[in-house]
């Protein structure tokens, strides 16, 4: 093989190896160029991926965010403090301590409902009421607020009025008057902790009327009036709802006080009925305070 043949051969040789290692270089970094397992390269790349190849999980927006300098301390904010219902318009002159109707002589009832049960058959009656324009008088148990405090607020904030009907539902006609004074004086609290109020209205339990030691009691604690009822549909014993609307707009008249109960699911079946009844009779249902004002 001449020399020329040799050296021709040699140089291929070269510009082969030199080509393959080229090659090889031009790989790696492109391996390089798309791997992501670095964490220095997530930072890199916080603002968002390259416009080309593969795109990463996002980083989470708060571990990848700077850190911001805290606030200088302003002063504390007061907790919020639930403001006291309006007052109930004044009662009118001659309005007796018990109260079992109002005038005769005004197109008006109230609809008042012992307060107690769960709460979302109670909510569901101050909604049918409030979807009419109707306010209500709710005369709370003591012992359904500790359960169910949010309900006090709820009822004032729907514009109906709250009264006492004892702390645990007794016979209070039976009890002592130290008893009778501790059942009305602890629901008080409830209401007046709750609300700011110990409300205008108290309502004896397990009777329609108070006696004169059940009033007494309830003068010592801060109530001037107590509210009875005139009509009795008896929605306690869970009548069909066509029953117990049957009975009150039977029942019902002129300065009626009719007395109704939350926790039953008749009473909200009837009362859409009852209130469209009482709108045809040309009655309209007010809270016991605009019943007597």
């Amino acid at each position: 093989m001449t020399a020329d043949r040799r050296t021709l051969l040699r140089t291929t040789a070269r510009l082969a190896a030199l080509t393959a290692f080229g090659a090889t270089l031009t790989a790696c970094g492109s391996a390089h160029a798309t791997r992501r397992s670095d964490p220095a390269d997530l930072a890199v790349r916080a603002d968002g991926p390259p416009s080309a190849g593969p795109v990463d999980p996002p980083l989470d927006p708060v571990a990848s965010a700077a850190p911001t300098p805290p606030e200088p301390a302003g002063p504390a904010t007061p907790p919020a403090v639930a403001p006291s219902p309006p007052a109930p318009p004044p009662l009118a002159p001659g309005t007796p301590v018990e109260v079992v109707n109002g005038p005769r002589d005004r197109r008006q009832v109230a609809l008042t409902f012992h307060g107690a049960g769960d709460p979302r058959l109670a909510t569901a009656v101050l909604e049918i009421a409030e979807q009419r324009g109707v306010r209500l008088t709710v005369m709370a148990v003591g012992s359904w607020l500790d359960q169910q405090p949010q309900m006090a607020r709820r009822v004032l904030d729907g514009g109906h009025e709250l009264g006492n009907h004892t702390q645990n539902h007794q016979n209070i006609s039976a009890m002592s008057p130290d008893q009778a004074h501790a059942e009305i004086a602890e629901c008080a609290d409830r209401l007046q902790r709750l609300t700011g109020s110990i409300g205008r209205w108290f309502r004896p339990s397990a009777a329609q009327y108070a006696s004169p030691m059940v009033r007494e009691q309830a003068r010592l604690v801060g109530y001037e009036h107590v509210l009875s009822f005139d009509v009795d549909p008896r929605d306690y014993n869970d009548p069909s709802a066509d029953t117990l609307q049957r009975r009150v707009l039977t029942a019902v008249r002129p300065g009626s006080v009719v007395a109704l109960h939350m926790g039953h699911q008749c009473t909200i079946e009837a009362l859409p009925t009852i209130l469209d009844g009482l709108g045809k009779a040309g009655l309209s249902p007010v809270t016991a305070s605009q019943l007597c004002a």
